[in-house]
């Protein structure tokens, strides 16, 4: 195991919340000089960090615990009635793993997505620079389900296969294909592809109550939270 207690963090300075109205975040950092491998990453997930682009990082506010760590225990996760609807309608689409996404192909997809559902958020307007250091592989950790329906690719999810599962970093898919749920039918993906290698969970990132796009995560039973530094199981 990585002796954690020799890392070096560093904190942002308080800066308004994202997802909260009125409240101040603060972010810390794991050194960006500091090796990583999977183990030590793993570890890491355990204790509630997640990764963007080259960087692992966690939410630490002084006056906020609202952003909980989620992940879905595989083993255990029963489909509801939208989700298995959801999977059925989607039979057709082909599902594969590569270890990379750097065609045009897949590039195009992502602008698509960013232009047409997040023009609001921190990745207007796409750029390929940012594409590649968002997304891109890490330390060895990352594959990307492609999605395909009569070969056209319609959907990409990110994923960082670590000791203990499966971390979902991001989607991007057709917009126009709302009809098709794409993004529930990505976790239900991963949650497969979790069960085929034999890990134990898919971690969702971070849950916020107060923040309704997040919802969707608890649609997910029995979904797992991390409270102070335990994980315990919201059935």
């Amino acid at each position: 195991m990585t002796d954690l207690s020799t890392l070096k963090l560093f904190a942002t300075q308080p800066h308004p919340c994202s997802y909260i109205d009125g409240e101040q975040a603060t972010t810390v950092f794991v050194d960006p000089e500091a090796t990583i491998d999977i183990t030590l990453y793993s570890q890491l997930s355990l204790l509630g960090f997640r990764r963007s682009g080259g960087h692992l990082y966690r939410p630490q506010c002084a006056s906020c615990q609202a952003c909980m760590s989620c992940r879905i225990p595989v083993g255990l996760f029963r489909p509801n009635r939208s989700q298995r609807r959801c999977w059925l309608k989607n039979k057709d689409i082909s599902i594969s793993t590569t270890s990379r996404i750097d065609t045009l192909e897949h590039y195009n997809l992502y602008s698509r997505y960013i232009e047409g559902r997040h023009q609001d958020g921190d990745m207007y307007p796409p750029s390929e620079e940012q594409y590649k250091a968002f997304l891109t592989s890490e330390w060895g950790a990352t594959r990307y389900l492609e999605f395909r329906l009569n070969g056209i690719l319609i959907g990409v999810s990110v994923c960082d296969y670590l000791e203990d599962g499966i971390s979902a970093v991001y989607t991007f898919y057709d917009a126009a294909l709302s009809e098709r749920s794409l993004g529930k039918f990505a976790i239900l993906a991963q949650i497969e592809k979790a069960k085929e290698l034999g890990l134990s969970y898919v971690y969702l990132g971070y849950w916020i109550k107060q923040c309704e796009k997040m919802n969707y995560k608890t649609d997910y039973r029995p979904l797992e939270l991390l409270v102070n530094r335990r994980w315990l199981r919201l059935n």
